[in-house]
């Protein structure tokens, strides 16, 4: 067993896209060997890193190549961990329990590719809630952008009928009987540990993660007097067109670079 972040082995991965050069990674976290992929621009720079908190669970929701190599066209080294028991990963995914650890350890596997220390997080869909953590557990992240993001285990399980045996699986049963496991998934309630600025951006026909989810974050935001941004579209839904999706990325990316966290 070797310390959390050593990387154990790199190996190159076929790049969609001719000016990112991708690797896959295997790393150590928790003392598993877990698995995520590396986005970096070919052309030499001096770039900020994005943490990718990628959404689903084992093969829903995947890290994709081809958006990890998008976000490094913006001027970013991405790092996207797989979170373990994925893609022959050690241990077992757990939605948000031991696996956030997986995203701690995943910024210092990113700060072994930057030469500036500016590190943000982006996290889609489930990836939210592993976002929220990592920013509650860590001192040293510029900015989080939570994209249809989940912010509430319990709410996810109240509003997604297809995805309650999954939940009780994972997770050891329901948010009654299981209760202290729900809890201790739940970043809401340690919100005011974050010290660096948000932006939240969500549709509002989202059925797949409800807007529910973005207004408890910003309530608890508000609260807590926490520095934060909303984009929130009234006609979008979990997935956002290929055109409006491109733009929004550009306007996320351009944010990250404008924080001072």
């Amino acid at each position: 067993m070797k310390e959390d972040a050593t990387i154990e082995q790199k190996r190159p991965y076929p790049s969609p896209n001719p000016q990112v050069k991708l690797t896959e990674i295997i790393y150590w976290s928790c003392g598993l060997r877990v698995k995520g992929l590396l986005a970096e621009p070919v052309k030499l720079g001096t770039y900020e890193g994005i943490l990718y908190l990628r959404g689903g669970i084992q093969s829903i929701g995947m890290v994709r190549p081809a958006r990890i190599a998008q976000f490094a066209a913006q001027g970013f080294i991405v790092f996207a961990p797989y979170y373990r028991g994925n893609r022959g990963g050690e241990g077992r995914d757990e939605f948000a329990g031991e696996d956030r650890y997986d995203a701690v350890n995943g910024v210092d596997v990113l700060k072994q590719f930057l030469s500036v220390d500016r590190i943000h997080l982006f996290a889609f869909s489930r990836g939210g809630i592993m976002a929220l953590w990592t920013a509650i557990l860590r001192n040293d992240v510029t900015s989080v952008v939570t994209w249809s993001g989940v912010s509430d285990v319990i709410l996810t399980y109240e509003e997604r009928n297809d995805m309650r045996r999954m939940m009780k699986r994972v997770i050891g049963g329901n948010p009654n009987n299981a209760r202290l496991a729900y809890e201790y998934r739940q970043p809401i309630p340690r919100i005011n540990d974050i010290t660096c600025s948000l932006l939240i951006i969500h549709g509002e026909k989202d059925l797949n993660v409800g807007i529910e989810h973005a207004f408890r974050l910003e309530k608890a935001l508000e609260k807590e007097e926490k520095v934060y941004e909303t984009m929130y579209f009234k006609e979008l839904t979990h997935f956002f067109e290929a055109k409006i999706n491109a733009q929004i990325v550009h306007n996320l990316t351009t944010w990250m670079k404008q924080q001072r966290g």
